[in-house]
């Protein structure tokens, strides 16, 4: 039975506010209204995931060996940074040099947070609970993130104006921060206290553990398995919005206010019962893998079912069934959620808790190296053919690759 401690609740505070990105709901739609095309907010979104890359490895480094807590504050200082730049300016090149800085809160943040979570386990003799338990602190966050549609939906009703939402981030990832800075010392793993003279002993010990991981052919497996299906949810989960739009649109609803704050309600409504829906799937992640001999099946089962899904949501875009698509991209938001745990879960077993943080980041690499391919290649796609040939041809194209990620 889970343990639910003072620090579970520190966690799952965490998850919460981290999904209070009241901007997040609308962000192509806001990218579209000042004037992008789909490639260039595909390249937007490769300039953050190749920023996240580039430091990725380090940072798994800084965070095994100097600490996971001061990892994640630099994250959510950079996160802030980000947002006081969104908005304060719109134009391309300025949204460029936000997403940098938004990359490098990606970069610090990325697989560090579970290691502390994974290494509250281990202390308190609860590894064999991991599913659950992270299945469980994912919820909060889930929860953050209906929580946060329905504050987006007012903020912009009311406002009227995209800008202010990255403003009022700000508040809950300044509260956030105090949260990870207060975390207890114990979590930041073994080097929480050691011996100048002895660092390099430490990194070299780190370094060797982490290439090891690069010659397991199970673990590779398993990284690229989670990356792969991520980085295709990443890349194609905001296309969503202008379906939803679109959706709002056609419909005979608050036909008395602008189209902005007509579409903002629907968007945000819809996106409400998304992310409740998500939170749910968390929370049963550990009940769903329970009905299976072992993780390998449901991993490989959400795998194609959340491809299937995609491909069918892009072709039912293309002959303008939106509703239909909309169910579909709910079904594929239930999915990657039900997933992340058991995916955290499988990878975490072959990996020494000495290196989680750096493990992890591995994955965490491989999507983003995905994304920064995908997104630019769906933008063209998009703005060429439209968003369903996008989506289609993007979920075909990962039907392609399941013989090299399926889990053994």
């Amino acid at each position: 039975m889970i343990k639910k401690d003072r620090q579970f609740y520190r966690f799952a505070l965490y998850g919460f506010l981290k999904n209070l990105r009241f901007f997040e709901p609308f962000i192509i739609l806001i990218f579209r209204e000042n004037g992008l095309t789909f490639f260039q907010i595909g390249i937007l979104y490769s300039i953050r995931d190749l920023t996240n890359n580039l430091t990725e490895l380090p940072t798994g480094f800084i965070a095994d060996a100097f600490g996971r807590r001061k990892s994640m504050v630099f994250a959510f200082i950079a996160y802030i940074l980000s947002f006081f730049v969104f908005y304060t300016f719109s134009n391309f090149y300025i949204s460029a040099v936000a997403m940098v800085l938004f990359g490098l809160g990606e970069s610090f943040r990325s697989g560090t947070h579970k290691a502390l979570i994974l290494e509250h386990l281990k202390l308190n003799d609860m590894l064999d609970l991991k599913v659950a338990y992270y299945g469980r602190t994912r919820a909060a966050s889930q929860m953050g993130s209906a929580f946060n549609s329905l504050i987006a939906a007012a903020l912009l009703f009311f406002t009227g104006d995209y800008r202010t939402m990255f403003l009022a981030a700000t508040i809950p990832y300044m509260i956030d921060l105090i949260n990870l800075a207060t975390y207890p010392k114990i979590l930041d793993g073994e080097l929480t206290q050691f011996d100048r003279n002895a660092l390099w002993g430490q990194v070299k010990a780190t370094l060797k553990d982490f290439i090891g991981i690069f010659r397991d052919q199970h673990t590779m497996r398993a990284i690229l398995n989670s990356a792969s299906f991520t980085a295709l949810f990443k890349s194609t989960k905001d296309y969503l919005q202008p379906i939803l739009e679109a959706f709002a649109l056609a419909l005979p609803f608050l036909i008395f206010v602008d189209d902005v704050k007509r579409s903002g309600v629907v968007v945000g409504i819809v996106y409400f019962f998304i992310y409740l829906l998500t939170s749910y799937a968390s929370r049963s992640s550990n009940e769903f893998s329970r009905r299976f001999k072992n993780l390998t099946a449901p991993i490989n089962l959400t795998f194609l079912a959340g491809v299937g899904f995609l491909f069918v949501a892009g072709l039912s875009t293309w002959q303008n069934l939106t509703l239909i698509s909309i169910l579909l991209f709910l079904g594929f938001y239930v999915l990657q959620n039900l997933r992340k745990p058991m995916n955290v879960a499988f990878i975490s077993d072959q990996i020494s808790h000495k290196v989680m943080a750096s493990g992890l980041s591995v994955e965490a690499q491989f999507t983003t190296i995905l994304v920064a391919v995908l997104a630019p290649i769906l933008g063209v796609l998009a703005d060429t053919f439209g968003v369903g040939i996008a989506l289609t041809v993007l979920g075909a194209g990962t039907f392609l690759l399941y013989s090299f990620v399926k889990v053994k």
